[in-house]
């Protein structure tokens, strides 16, 4: 299925695709040249269109598409802004997107946008878009989905759009009842490295400290469901591929061998004498299991904003303390007493809590880019694992919609 990434940003939508197969990029917009740079150090663009500027695409020129993806600039709709809607230039840039589908005729939209754009200007604005893509022959659903729900552990509120070409293709509710937002879940208790996770709900990352998996933090049951790993080494980030075979308890009895799942967890790290948590990084600091919502303005540390930036909280019970690393007393909503040290989180540890790999991290920090601009295009991008579940509704209903 070809497509066309328009407002593509370091390439959320395109990850998310190729992750899952059958999509084909033949073009993409994006006019941000740092996330322009991300984008052609991560992805193969060889022979594809390339467009700065999306007020001037000529639909004309551009090759068949089935689909049409966007993250059409939000900042326009979003609560944290003015909500100027289609009054700023910024919000009329949804109407360059009708005007290719109304030449090119995809099959299938697939937009991404801040859940205020429900609301903006009492829904008017929402009904101006919806009736704009009916009049082009598109029926639309749409649901507001966290990306908590999806194997990060991020609290990220975004609508999502897919419209359908009535002419061309049935229809399909866009309903996800059974996502899960549990972060661990012990099965078996015992000491560390004896204890088991259930697969269930958002795994941490084990490190390898002890000489093998999940030598100092637990383990998982993979062949329960079939857990993703993430290793941590002092040489870098080792991740275990689906298929690898490694060593693992299983319900508690004997060590014997297990397979590595489908999917790469993408998480912070644990070692044996220290817990994380991540705190706000704004007056009021709570400390939560999942980091609050990845933003552009993330490499500003302190924000005013209450419950807007996390930090990362380590339980550290060392009284050492020191100007570069002082030690922080904090008491939470059930009164325990914490005592530890607070860090920012890394560009690296942003990116993969939108659901890039390292790899791809790696690919974009060689080309020099700076961690305020890593920052921003992390905060900037839509969630991988998303895009990728909802691309499975797609795919599946363009394989019904050929059968008929």
């Amino acid at each position: 299925m070809k497509f066309f990434d328009m407002f593509a940003g370091i390439g959320g939508f395109r990850s998310g695709l190729e992750a899952i197969g059958g999509f084909e990029c033949v073009g993409y917009c994006e006019i941000d040249k740092y996330a322009k740079q991300a984008y052609e150090a991560m992805y193969d663009t060889g022979g594809e269109l390339y467009f700065e500027d999306a007020r001037k695409i000529i639909p004309e020129q551009l090759p068949h598409i089935d689909l049409i993806t966007g993250g059409f600039p939000c900042q326009s709709f979003s609560i944290a802004g003015q909500r100027k809607g289609f009054e700023d230039t910024r919000g009329t840039l949804f109407f360059e997107i009708a005007r290719i589908a109304s030449v090119k005729r995809p099959k299938y939209l697939f937009l991404e946008n801040v859940p205020g754009l429900l609301s903006h200007n009492k829904g008017r604005t929402f009904k101006t878009i919806l009736s704009s893509l009916d009049q082009l022959g598109y029926d639309v659903v749409w649901q507001v989905l966290n990306s908590k729900n999806f194997g990060v552990p991020q609290s990220r509120k975004r609508l999502y759009l897919i419209g359908f070409h009535r002419e061309k293709c049935a229809g399909q509710v866009l309903s996800f009842t059974q996502t899960n937002s549990k972060t661990t879940v012990q099965r078996y208790p015992g000491k560390e490295g004896d204890r088991i996770y259930s697969s269930e709900g958002t795994s941490i990352t084990l490190t390898s400290n002890a000489g093998g998996f999940g030598g100092r933090t637990g383990l998982y049951s993979i062949e329960e469901l079939g857990l993703p790993i993430n290793v941590n080494t002092k040489d870098g980030y080792q991740i275990a591929y689906p298929g690898d075979s490694i060593d693992t308890a299983y319900l508690g009895q004997n060590s014997r061998r297990g397979r590595v799942g489908n999917q790469v967890a993408h998480t912070l790290t644990t070692s044996q004498t220290q817990a994380y948590y991540f705190i706000d990084m704004n007056p009021d600091p709570k400390m939560t299991e999942i980091a609050r919502c990845i933003t552009a303005r993330h490499a500003s540390d302190i924000s005013n904003r209450k419950g807007e930036h996390s930090a990362v909280f380590i339980e550290d019970y060392n009284l050492t303390d020191d100007e570069e690393h002082p030690l922080v007393v904090f008491v939470d909503k059930e009164k325990k007493i914490h005592i530890g040290r607070i860090r920012k989180l890394t560009p690296r540890e942003c990116w993969r809590l939108q659901g890039f790999t390292d790899e791809q991290f790696d690919k974009v920090l060689a080309t020099g880019m700076s961690d305020s601009q890593l920052y921003k295009q992390a905060g900037n991008a839509v969630t991988v694992n998303v895009i990728s579940e909802i691309g499975k509704i797609i795919k599946q209903v363009n394989e019904n919609s050929k059968a008929e």
